[in-house]
């Protein structure tokens, strides 16, 4: 490895982008190229960093198995970064154990948390938490374990043990701090952001207000009785009940959930359950049917009883009526939580992280478009969506931890 080589990697270690290029920008050997897309990628020029990336491991001759590695884990990690779902984990798998067999234990963990990461993005938490279990992160260096550290982190955030999150966090902070890169510094700031931010719009006695993480957390934890709008569950202590499959009985469940104490008109009830504007005898007779499937269903948990003018619920056991609902009240409020993390997102991407179509998912994006709630760039397959930038707040830098490179 020449001087220039060796300079280069080591800015790009202590997240100076900038001064790796001034080394090699000029350059066009398959070292240079893989230093010059990594730093590309850090300033956010994904796009080139991608192509430079590619044409380095196409310029490592056959011999350098090692280093075309490393560039399929920078294009793993370029990939995640612009929410690009698709890529083969098989390859980054080939890449990882190739990785692992010349010895080179840091870039081949770190292939694993691209793995990890991408599990926890499209919610497979169990598989996630499996291959992290796998990883020792006791001998890595302060950038990789701040790495660690963040996908334990986002696992126990979804998980809603945000004990554990925020310890996993602290211990973040102080790897970052030793690691001195002043982005994953800021990546890790940015992720404790979410045990402060509002998660929840909580409704109870006819009075609404935003909770954090926590909150939902202990309230989960309590005896309460809880129409849950992200699951369309109803739980009440440990027992659950999914209505999921049913969104007209979820629908007066949570109209019910909301009113509690009091109760709720027919008309209302109607209007929530089957959207009709004007109720008439077809529609209070089937609104007595579904109410009689709603009480079957949540039997164990409460009763839902008639009144002079519609129906009131009833808890067996619990003393507090919650509805738990989005902190946005709006039909695509799905597709809105995952652009909120401030990525660019491609419909595929979003339709793989929902379990939707990516029809359906098209169809919610272009009307949040129209409403100015989103907005995209580029055409055809390289289109990416994301959510309008705030002013006064600059463009999270991505890729943290480089790969060195021989």
């Amino acid at each position: 490895m020449d001087s220039l080589i060796t300079a280069a990697a080591q800015a790009l270690a202590l997240g100076d982008p900038l001064g790796a290029l001034k080394r090699v920008a000029l350059r066009d050997d398959a070292p240079a190229l893989a230093l010059r897309g990594i730093a590309m990628a850090q300033l956010g020029d994904l796009a080139r960093a991608k192509a430079l990336l590619r044409r380095a491991a196409r310029a490592f001759g056959p011999r350098e198995a090692v280093a075309r590695a490393r560039c399929v884990v920078a294009e793993a990690e370029i990939a995640l970064a612009s929410r690009d779902l698709s890529w083969a984990p098989k390859a980054l798998d080939a890449a990882r154990a190739t990785l692992d067999a010349h010895g080179d234990r840091v870039n081949a963990a770190h292939a694993r948390y691209l793995e990890v990461r991408r599990l926890v993005l499209i919610g497979q938490l169990d598989e996630a938490e499996r291959l992290l279990s796998t990883l020792d992160p006791t001998p890595l260096p302060p950038a990789s374990m701040t790495a660690h550290q963040l996908v334990v982190a986002g696992i126990a955030i979804r998980r809603l043990r945000t004990k554990d999150a925020r310890a996993a966090l602290e211990r973040a902070g102080r790897s970052a701090r030793r690691a001195g890169i002043a982005a994953l510094i800021a990546e890790v700031e940015n992720a404790a952001l979410v045990l402060t931010t509002p998660a929840a719009r909580l409704t109870s006695h006819g009075e609404q207000r935003l909770v954090g993480l926590e909150e939902v957390e202990a309230l989960l934890a309590s005896n309460a009785f809880v129409v849950d709008a992200w699951r369309h569950v109803v739980r009440d202590g440990r027992a659950v009940v999914s209505l999921a499959s049913r969104p007209v009985l979820f629908a007066l469940a949570r109209a019910l959930g909301e009113a509690w104490p009091g109760d709720v008109a027919r008309d209302a009830l109607i209007a929530r359950a089957f959207g009709g504007k004007h109720a008439d005898e077809s529609h209070r007779a089937r609104l007595r049917v579904e109410v009689g499937r709603l009480r079957t269903m949540l039997r164990s948990l409460a009763d839902v009883r008639a009144t002079q003018r519609g129906f009131a619920l009833a808890p067996r056991r619990a003393r507090q009526v919650v509805v738990l609902a989005r902190p946005v009240d709006d039909e695509h409020a799905a597709v809105l939580a995952f652009l909120a993390d401030g990525e660019s997102w491609s419909s595929s991407a979003l339709a793989l992280a929902l379990g939707a179509s990516q029809r359906t998912v098209q169809r919610a994006l272009d009307s949040l478009a129209a409403a100015g709630k989103v907005q995209s760039c580029g055409r055809g397959r390289a289109r990416r969506w994301m959510t309008p930038p705030v002013p006064g707040f600059t463009t999270t830098l991505l890729l943290p931890a480089p790969l060195p490179t021989d």
